[in-house]
């Protein structure tokens, strides 16, 4: 037999778990703000962007053909600024007299490369927990494969520098506000989910339409629950009463 639920159920079910419901959304919430603010550390970012130009030649097309090239070739070099050939000389800088060393692996991984579609400027964006660290990757990284460049690209000198990266002290991640709210929308939807399970496991009859309407019984009669409480004082009265009469 098949359990429908109308919204007048819905809401009946809402408000009979409120405190369930409220309280898992606390806690998720609280766990949240918690994870944001004391556990996950913030991150930092800092980009520096490259121009690949070479000096162009006054023909118009063998100056488009340049350019076309030039673009073509940042896809070899985003490929190539993570290899150790790059990474190996940066780690080596970025780790001269400072404890904690960096391996390139985890230089690397810390690297991402972006360029917009036709474009001979690309950006080098570094991240690290700490933004003097981002900017001072980001920097070394654009600087030593502009110097590695000619030499591995076969005479190719064509990478520019325009722009460098400065330390923002702005973390890009945890997302605060986004976090908590991520945590209060959870919270509340698992105290919701929760309520309906307790609701739908709840096999005792809860009115007399289900004996006569759903399973098609007779009623004979309502037994009405007392609570203790009122047992007592009733039989109190009742005691009272009947001294009186004695």
């Amino acid at each position: 037999m098949e359990q429908t639920i109308n919204i007048e159920q819905i809401f009946g079910i809402l408000r009979k778990y409120s405190r369930l419901i409220v309280l898992s959304t606390v806690i998720f919430t609280v766990l949240a703000g918690i994870l944001t603010f004391f556990v996950i550390t913030p991150q930092y970012s800092a980009s520096t962007e490259l121009l690949v130009n070479r000096k162009q030649n006054t023909d118009a097309n063998v100056q488009y053909n340049q350019v076309q090239t030039d673009v073509q070739m940042i896809n070899t070099y985003k490929d190539l600024i993570t290899k150790p050939v790059i990474m190996s000389p940066v780690a080596k800088k970025l780790n001269d007299g400072k404890p904690g060393k960096l391996s390139d692996d985890q230089i690397a991984s810390m690297i991402s490369i972006s360029n917009n579609q036709n474009s001979q400027v690309f950006s080098v964006t570094a991240k690290a927990d700490n933004a003097y660290t981002a900017a001072d990757i980001a920097n070394m990284t654009a600087t030593t494969f502009q110097k590695k460049a000619p030499k591995i690209m076969s005479g190719t000198d064509n990478v520019s520098i325009i722009s460098k990266a400065k330390p923002n002290l702005t973390p890009v991640s945890p997302k605060n506000k986004l976090n908590v709210l991520i945590g209060l929308i959870l919270g509340l939807l698992i105290g919701i989910g929760i309520a309906f399970i307790r609701e739908l496991m709840d096999k005792t009859v809860k009115d007399e339409s289900f004996l006569t309407e759903e399973l098609g019984l007779t009623s004979l009669g309502v037994v009405n629950n007392i609570a203790p409480k009122d047992l007592i004082k009733k039989a109190i009265m009742r005691t009272s009463t009947l001294s009186r009469r004695g």
